[in-house]
């Protein structure tokens, strides 16, 4: 990750943020009283940025 890091390769932070369709894949929903709407209960797969730009999406599942 250092590596990947030093080249501009992020991971984007996705468990208890809200939703959003230019980071997340929602793959799931889940009705969940301890989340808030549209908050992300789990991820699947990490998602990663270069730079500005999205390589991969992270897959989500979405609360409430």
């Amino acid at each position: 990750m250092t590596t990947l890091e030093g080249v501009g390769v992020k991971p984007i932070d996705a468990v208890g943020t809200e939703f959003n369709p230019d980071f997340h894949n929602a793959v799931m929903h889940v009705e969940d009283e301890n989340f808030g709407e549209n908050i992300v209960a789990e991820e699947f797969q990490k998602g990663y940025m270069y730079r500005d730009s999205v390589v991969r999406h992270s897959m989500v599942k979405v609360a409430n």
